[in-house]
């Protein structure tokens, strides 16, 4: 296993600049070694649910909520450029309404369990965004992920708490920072949507998007 580095000292001499600078530089050597084979491996899962026509489903809280969003955001429409055959996805915080119903009636630790309950079947895809690695909602959507047959997928930090334990693939950062955690969890999600837009989507539906985009003034 490898070692969680250490939380980084905060300066206290007042020195912004310095701080600034000595962020960006931690935040690029943990980017160095982040683990890609397990990310290589979380893209190639990602595919296959893409090119079986699977639901992925998306998980988070806090933080790790808006990462969610923004990936579900990216896999379903990106730029635009994945027309051909984008990916069903689904993000289990976005639709208030459920997600409070779920809480007031039945508990916040079961929010994401039973909106899978109803939702997840054999061979989708969940894939859980959680820092700590122990939030219980999380932690009970992944075991009902489990229940249903789904494949399951963790981004998480530090040690990778609960979740390491309960995913068939994991990326982990390995700091005890929950800032850098959650800087390295998006980084990795652009490279997930970047790699099946340049890599595993034609480059003739890619033209076709592109010049789509410029028609409209789409950015």
């Amino acid at each position: 296993m490898r070692a969680t580095r250490s939380r980084p000292q905060v300066s206290s001499d007042g020195d912004d600049l310095a701080y600034v600078a000595a962020y960006f530089e931690r935040s690029a050597s943990l980017a160095r070694d982040l683990p890609v084979v397990a990310l290589a491996d979380i893209i190639a899962v990602i595919d296959a649910a893409r090119a079986a026509d699977r639901l992925v489903f998306v998980i988070g809280n806090g933080g790790s909520a808006a990462t969610a969003a923004h990936f579900a955001n990216d896999l379903g429409k990106g730029e635009g450029s994945m027309l051909a055959a984008p990916c069903r996805v689904v993000c289990l915080t976005d639709n208030v309404p459920l997600l409070t119903a779920w809480a007031n009636d039945f508990g916040y630790v079961d929010v994401f369990a039973n909106q899978l309950r109803s939702l997840c079947r054999a061979g989708d895809v969940v894939v859980a965004f959680s820092g700590s690695g122990n939030s219980d909602n999380v932690v009970n959507g992944l075991l009902m992920a489990r229940e249903r047959g789904a494949v399951t997928i963790g981004f998480t930090g530090f040690d990778g708490g609960r979740v390491r334990a309960l995913v068939d693939h994991c990326f982990l950062v390995p700091i005890d920072d929950m800032q850098h955690v959650e800087d390295m969890h998006l980084l990795a999600a652009h490279v997930v949507y970047a790699a099946l837009r340049d890599v595993h989507t034609p480059a003739v539906p890619r033209a076709i998007a592109t010049a789509k985009r410029l028609e409209v003034g789409a950015p």
